[in-house]
Formats: C-alpha cells, structure tokens, sequence
C-alpha cells in the first residue's frame, strides 16, 4: 500500500502514525496537494490527502475510511479501534472531537495563509478559533484523566486522532490555542510524541 500526502497535515500523519501502530507495511510519498497538484491529481482527480493506493490499486482517500479498511485487513489484537463497544463509542467520541479540532485548525491556517488580507473576514476566523478552542477543551478533560492513555493503558485510536490534532494546533496555531490553557494535553502530547511511531513520523 502506498500512503500519498504531506506529514504536516494531521489527517495523513494520524494514519501513518496508526498503520505502524498496527504494523501495517506501507510506502509514503509526500506529495502536496499545493506544490505538486498535479502530481497529485494524477493519483486522485478529487486531490485529497490523505490518499491511499491499496495493494489492488484501488484508492481511497479520508483519514477515518482509509484506518477503517486497514484495520479490516489485521487481526483483532493488532487493531486501534476498541471492540468493546462502550469502548468503542468512547473512542468515536474522542476521535470525533479530534477531527473537529482539526477541521478548525486547518481552516485557521487557510485563513491566515491563503485568504488575501483584505478579504479576512475577522467575525468567521473568530467563530473558527472559538470552534477548535472548544474541542481543545473538551479533550482537555479526557488527557486529564489519562492513565497514561485516553483509554487507559492500551493506546487506542482515539489517541492517535487526539495526539496529531494537538501537535497540528500547536505547530501551526498557538497564537490562537494557547497551550497555557491546556496543561493535560501539554503532558500527554509529550508521552506520544515520544513514542517511535511518532518520533519516525515528524509533522515538520
């Protein structure tokens, strides 16, 4: 399987980072979706990232539908997802809120990067900031509660959703989500970050 897209954005990262987790074999090529559009439209005409060239050449594209088949494709022990399903609605719960923080992060960095300055809407960028300090703060409940994992001592998906979300926030929107406010995630960032997978798969 070939994994297509940049590691500074968090939804390739958080499947790279999960298919080592699972040991899962793949090859990445970091193509962008903004330098090498082309490139990449060759791969996916909808020029998504992340995207997947499965074994059969099929591809598939979103973060969460491309971990849904790779965790079809290995034993249950080796899968990120809980089978439980409180669990599991746990870790939905958690990854769901991970995703939004994202989502927002990103539009953040759109805002400020790619939108002309004169063009910046400031009551939208507010409501987007307001948006992904709310999940930040969501989540900041859970890493508080953290043992040493979101779900206690198996890192799980929803870990892997939280970690990358965090670090996106902080690398490209600390000015707008202060890690002051977030002390637990601060700390638990600290423990997955220095795990291999992640320590192999650097955002910068």
């Amino acid at each position: 399987m070939v994994l297509i897209g940049m590691l500074d954005s968090p939804y390739v990262r958080r499947v790279a980072i999960s298919m080592k987790l699972m040991g899962v074999a793949f090859e990445h090529r970091p193509v962008s979706v903004f330098r090498h559009f082309d490139e990449f439209r060759a791969i996916n005409p909808v020029v998504k990232a992340p995207s997947l060239i499965c074994d059969d050449g099929s591809v598939l594209m979103d973060s969460t539908l491309i971990l849904d088949y790779v965790e079809a494709t290995v034993s249950s022990e080796r899968r990120l997802m809980p089978l439980n399903v409180a669990h599991r609605r746990e870790a939905l719960r958690l990854t769901g809120l991970a995703l939004a923080a994202c989502d927002k992060c990103v539009q953040i960095v759109y805002e400020k990067e790619q939108r002309p300055k004169e063009k910046l809407h400031e009551p939208w960028l507010k409501r987007v900031v307001g948006q992904a300090n709310a999940a930040f703060g969501e989540l900041e409940l859970a890493a508080a509660k953290a043992r040493p994992w979101l779900q206690g001592a198996r890192f799980t998906a929803a870990d892997a959703a939280v970690a990358c979300a965090w670090r996106f926030g902080q690398f490209y929107d600390s000015a707008e989500v202060p890690a002051i406010k977030y002390p637990a995630l601060v700390a638990y960032s600290k423990r997955a970050e220095a795990l291999p997978e992640f320590l192999s798969t650097p955002l910068d």
